[in-house]
C-alpha cells in the first residue's frame, strides 16, 4: 500500500504539472489561432491517440506481466523483451500512418488548416513507443520519468513553441500542428534516455516472427480494454467532428482539456498498480487485490470530487479564460466532470479484470463504447432537430459519455466483487458531507464576487473546505498514508512496501 501510495503521489503531482504546463497552450491556441481552428487540430488528435493506443499493443499494462514471467520462466532479459514490444509496435505503427495517408478524410473531418497538418499523422510511433518505455520504466517503479515526459517536456514544448509558431509567418498557419508534433517526439527522448540509463541496450536480441505473433494475439484483448477505455474519453469529439462544426468541436474539447486533471487522477495508480496486481495474481492473494481496489478507489473518487467541484462551481469563469464564444460549452463541463467522478470505479475494476477476465471485461467494455456512440449521436441530432445551439450540442455528447460511464462502473465493479469474492466499492458518504460546505462556499463566491476573484480565490477555498472535511470526517489512518512519506508510516506497512518493492 505504501508503494501505491508514493507512486500515485508522484504521478498526481506530475498531472497537475501536466495541467500547468497545458494551460499556456489552450490560452493561445484559443486566442490567437481560433476556435475552429484548435476544433480542426482536436478532431486530428483524437484519431491519433486512438490509432497510437492499437500500436502500443496495450503494453502500458501487458508489459508488466511479460516482465514478471519472464523474470523466471523467459530467458531472453527483460530489455530484449521490451524492445520485442518496440519492433511490433513500430510495424503497427506504419501501417497506420499509411492508412491515414491514403484516407485523409478519417483524420480531418472538416479540412486542416495548414499543409503542415499532415504530418501530424507521424506523432503516432512516436507516442506509441514512448507508451512502451513508459511502462518498462514504471515496472522498475520508475514514475518519475512518466512525470517528466508527459508533465513537464510534452507540455510545456507544446505550449512554448505553438506561441512562437505564430510569429513566423512560414509557419504559423500550421502552428498548432507543428508544436504538437515536436512534443510528441520530445516527450519520446525523454522516455529513450531515461529507459537506455535503466536497461541499457539489448544483448543478443533479434527479431522472432512467431513470438512477435504470438506475444500480438496474447494482446489483443487488452488492446481492445485500452483503446474502448480511452475511446470512451474520444469517441464522443470523433462523432461531435462528424456530425457537426469545427466550432462546436473546439467549444468541447476545451472542456474535455479542462476535465482533463480529474480524469487523469484515475489513472494516477495505474503504472505502479500493474505490477503490484501482477504479484499479488502469481500468489493468489485475492483479498489483498480486492483492498488494493478499495483503498485505491476510494482515493481517486475523494480527489476527483474536489477537483470537479473546483472547476464545476466557477465554471463560466473557467470557460470564459478561452474567450467569450467558449462560454457556451459551460454545461458540457460540468457533466463531464461528473461523468469523471463516476467513472472512476469503472477504471480501477479494469485495472485488475484485464489480468483475470480479459474477454469478460472486453464483452463489456464494447458493450459500454456502443452505448456511448448511440446515444451520442442521438442526442447531437436531437439537440440539433430543436434547434439548440452549439452549447447544448455539446452538452448531448457529454451526457451520453456520463450514461455509458455509469453503466461500465457498475457492471465491472459487479463482476470483479464476484470473481474476488470480495467487496470492492469506493463509495462512502463522507464524499457528500464534504461536499456540501464546499457547495456553498461556492455558491457565495460565484454570486457575490467578480470572475476574476471566483477563480483567484474561490476556486482554491471550495477546493480546501472539501478536503478539510474529508480528511477530518473521511479519511482513516489508512487513507492517509498517501499523504505521508514512508518514514511516517507504521513499520509493517513499511516492511509489506519494502518486499513488494525489491527489483527482480
Amino acid at each position: 500500500m505504501a508503494t501505491l501510495a508514493k507512486g500515485g503521489r508522484t504521478n498526481t503531482l506530475g498531472f497537475i504539472l501536466r495541467l500547468l504546463g497545458g494551460i499556456p497552450f489552450l490560452f493561445v491556441g484559443f486566442r490567437l489561432y481560433g476556435v475552429d481552428e484548435m476544433g480542426r487540430f482536436a478532431a486530428a488528435f483524437v484519431v491519433i491517440e486512438i490509432f497510437a493506443l492499437i500500436c502500443s499493443l496495450g503494453e502500458k499494462r501487458g508489459l508488466a506481466q511479460r516482465l514478471t514471467e519472464g523474470a523466471e520462466d523467459h530467458e531472453d532479459t527483460p530489455t530484449n523483451l521490451v524492445f520485442d514490444g518496440m519492433l511490433t509496435s513500430l510495424v503497427f505503427s506504419i501501417a497506420a500512418c499509411a492508412l491515414l495517408i491514403a484516407f485523409p478524410v478519417i483524420i480531418f473531418p472538416s479540412g486542416t488548416n495548414s499543409e503542415f497538418d499532415m504530418w501530424m499523422i507521424a506523432a503516432i510511433p512516436a507516442f506509441a513507443l514512448t507508451e512502451i518505455l513508459l511502462a518498462a520504466q514504471a515496472y522498475r517503479y520508475d514514475i518519475a520519468t512518466t512525470v517528466r515526459a508527459r508533465a513537464v517536456v510534452e507540455p510545456w514544448t507544446k505550449s512554448i513553441l505553438v506561441a512562437a509558431f505564430f510569429f513566423i509567418p512560414t509557419l504559423a498557419s500550421g502552428g498548432i500542428a507543428l508544436a504538437f508534433l515536436a512534443a510528441i517526439y520530445a516527450a519520446l527522448i525523454t522516455a529513450a534516455w531515461s529507459f537506455l540509463k535503466t536497461y541499457g541496450l539489448p544483448k543478443g536480441w533479434r527479431p522472432r516472427p512467431r513470438y512477435l505473433m504470438k506475444m500480438t494475439a496474447r494482446a489483443l484483448p487488452l488492446v481492445g480494454a485500452d483503446v474502448i477505455e480511452r475511446g470512451t474519453r474520444l469517441l464522443d469529439v470523433f462523432l461531435l467532428g462528424q456530425f457537426t462544426s469545427a466550432g462546436t468541436v473546439g467549444i468541447y474539447w476545451f472542456a474535455k482539456e479542462v476535465v482533463s486533471l480529474p480524469q487523469k487522477l484515475k489513472t494516477s495508480f495505474e503504472p505502479i498498480l500493474s505490477p503490484v496486481i501482477t504479484k499479488n495474481l502469481k500468489i493468489g492473494n485475492m483479498e489483498a487485490i480486492a483492498a488494493q481496489v478499495r483503498q485505491v478507489g476510494f482515493w481517486i473518487i475523494a480527489l476527483q470530487v474536489g477537483i470537479a467541484l473546483m472547476l464545476a462551481i466557477p465554471g463560466e469563469a473557467v470557460m470564459g479564460l478561452a474567450g467569450p464564444a467558449i462560454v457556451g460549452g459551460t454545461g458540457a463541463l460540468a457533466i463531464l466532470l461528473a461523468a469523471e467522478v463516476i467513472a472512476s470505479m469503472a477504471v480501477v475494476s479494469e485495472s485488475v479484470l484485464v489480468y483475470i477476465a480479459r474477454k469478460r471485461n472486453l464483452a463489456i467494455s464494447v458493450g459500454v463504447i456502443t452505448l456511448q456512440g448511440a446515444l451520442t449521436v442521438a442526442f447531437i441530432l436531437l439537440a440539433q432537430h430543436l434547434g439548440y445551439n452549439e452549447g447544448f450540442q455539446a452538452a448531448g455528447a457529454a451526457g451520453a459519455l456520463f450514461v455509458a460511464l455509469a453503466v461500465s462502473s457498475l457492471v465491472k465493479a459487479l463482476v470483479l466483487k464476484t470473481l474476488l469474492k470480495a467487496p470492492v466499492s469506493n463509495w462512502r458518504w463522507a464524499l457528500v458531507y464534504a461536499a456540501a460546505p464546499a457547495v456553498v462556499v461556492g455558491f457565495v463566491f460565484t454570486e457575490f464576487t467578480p470572475e476574476w476573484v471566483e477563480l483567484a480565490i474561490g476556486g482554491p477555498a471550495i477546493l480546501f473546505v472539501y478536503m478539510w472535511v474529508i480528511w477530518k470526517r473521511g479519511f482513516t489512518e489508512a487513507d492517509k498514508v498517501l499523504f505521508r512519506k514512508n518514514a511516517n508510516l507504521p513499520e509493517e506497512i513499511l516492511e509489506a512496501a519494502e518486499s513488494t518493492a525489491k527489483p527482480r
